[in-house]
């Protein structure tokens, strides 16, 4: 599903669910992570509580690059945390978050607790306005995040804005050169480098640079579409 609507390799779309799952497995597990704290005796009869309690409705804005493992990053955590989810995948590649939504009602999820909703910027401005959300996780592009972060912390939401990321590099000489060359490229042209991993910069230490020759060698040469 992921490579026939998104377009990325078959290995690539394996890695987005795996990736995803590995957060599924620690929300599983979260419990422990739940727990308040006591501290007795802080001072002359008096003793410290913390607990630790839900927000109500949380919302995520996942992008077009990893539309199965950006989503399973996102509402396993705040579910499992107690609170209730919306979730507005990009409207360019939608289809596996609503499957895995599916999924996830048919493995219990109660009706309600997990939600999607469709659209462009009308919906993520219904979002960042609704005064019933209390918490947004966005990822994607500078431009986009800086606007949600701005508009739904005016809004006095959590705002998490993770956005514009981007790998760098540094070679040095005594790198095994077949292994940096081939790391290197599939780290910058890997999915058009469009994605947060994609290593747009490297910095190459002493006799290491005469190593780029090669790097454009094999860029040349990878299979396109």
């Amino acid at each position: 599903m992921i490579t026939r609507e998104q377009g990325k390799t078959l290995e690539d779309a394996r890695g987005d669910v795996f990736r995803g799952l590995e957060v599924v497995e620690h929300a599983c597990g979260i419990a422990s992570l739940l727990m308040g704290e006591t501290t007795q005796t802080v001072a002359r009869n008096m003793d410290t509580y913390s607990f630790r309690e839900p927000l109500g409705v949380c919302a995520g804005i996942s992008p077009f690059n990893f539309p199965a493992m950006i989503p399973l990053w996102m509402f396993p955590i705040a579910t499992a945390c107690g609170n209730t989810y919306i979730l507005k995948p990009s409207e360019k590649d939608p289809g596996a978050s609503v499957y895995i939504c599916q999924l996830a009602q048919e493995a219990g999820l109660p009706d309600g607790v997990l939600n999607v909703v469709h659209g462009g910027k009308d919906t993520v401005d219904y979002i960042l306005d609704a005064p019933e959300i209390k918490a947004i996780s966005f990822v994607g592009s500078n431009h986009v995040g800086t606007y949600i972060h701005q508009r739904g912390s005016h809004n006095g939401k959590r705002v998490q804005s993770n956005m514009a990321a981007k790998n760098h590099g540094v070679v040095m000489p005594d790198a095994d050169r077949e292994t940096v060359v081939s790391a290197l490229t599939g780290a910058a042209f890997g999915a058009a480098g469009q994605r947060c991993m994609a290593l747009s910069t490297a910095v190459f230490v002493g006799e290491s640079k005469n190593w780029i020759p090669d790097i454009v060698e094999k860029a040349r040469n990878l299979r396109v579409n």
